[in-house]
């Protein structure tokens, strides 16, 4: 307090008197006016970088941080990025884009080793089992598909058409399984809807082992992906039939493959 006192003293008496003689009447050394004058000068560019801050952000609606304010303040003077990022945090003038919306996956209820195993070498009919989900473009409409394949002769023996990819959706298939074999192994991958409660209640209730590929790993499925990209190509791609205007051409070509 007294430094800035004295300070401000010889700041309004330099006019008339030198800065040595000043200080040497007021006892202090000529080192504490100029080092109050460059806090003052520095305390002063500080504001003015402040209010410049200020302008700018307002300006682009708080959308750019601190970098991108730097940036367009380098156009005008010399300045440290730390001293923006500083006077940024101290006034909460912070980039306030809408933060992204993280998805919460559930939990799988259960899940089953790959007993199949990449091996899809069936020697008798219902034994070996592939089932997955795909998508079926109608326009701006998008169905799913749920199939079924025996990998014995690779015939579909159960599938399932619907707008909505849930467990309902799913559990459709399972009733037009009729009169499984011991040692029936359905496969899957570890989708939500092969994971939840009511899908492996259901599964139990048939008396037949499940069996789940790697996650993320398509290849473990690949002859119902195969399948279903045939299927699209034939019926969907093919001459351009997957748009709106031919959706009930699709369907029927869609039902006369299944």
């Amino acid at each position: 307090m007294v430094e800035e006192v004295a300070g401000q003293l010889v700041e309004t008496l330099k006019e008339t008197m030198c800065v040595k003689n000043i200080c040497t009447n007021l006892g202090i050394a000529r080192s504490t006016y100029y080092r109050w004058k460059q806090a003052s000068t520095d305390a002063r560019s500080r504001q003015a970088i402040e209010r410049r801050i200020d302008e700018l952000c307002r300006e682009h609606k708080f959308q750019y941080g601190y970098r991108k304010i730097t940036a367009l303040l380098r156009q005008e003077i010399r300045v440290n990025h730390k001293v923006i990022q500083c006077i940024m945090q101290k006034y909460g003038w912070q980039c306030r884009v809408k933060m992204k919306k993280r998805k919460l996956t559930r939990q799988p209820y259960y899940f089953e080793a790959n007993l199949l195993n990449r091996n899809f070498e069936a020697t008798a009919p219902l034994h070996k089992l592939v089932i997955d989900i795909t998508y079926l473009s109608f326009g701006q409409k998008q169905l799913y598909l749920s199939s079924i394949q025996d990998l014995y002769n690779g015939e579909i023996i159960a599938y399932s058409i619907g707008d909505c990819q849930d467990t309902d959706f799913v559990l459709n298939t399972l009733p037009q399984l009729d009169n499984l074999p011991e040692g029936c192994t359905p496969y899957s991958d570890q989708g939500s809807v092969y994971t939840s409660y009511r899908y492996q209640q259901a599964v139990k209730g048939k008396d037949i082992i499940m069996s789940m590929s790697h996650k993320s790993m398509p290849a473990d499925n690949a002859p119902i992906e195969s399948f279903h990209s045939a299927l699209k190509s034939e019926t969907f791609y093919f001459d351009s039939l997957f748009y709106e205007g031919n959706r009930r051409t699709n369907c029927q070509r869609l039902f006369k493959v299944l």
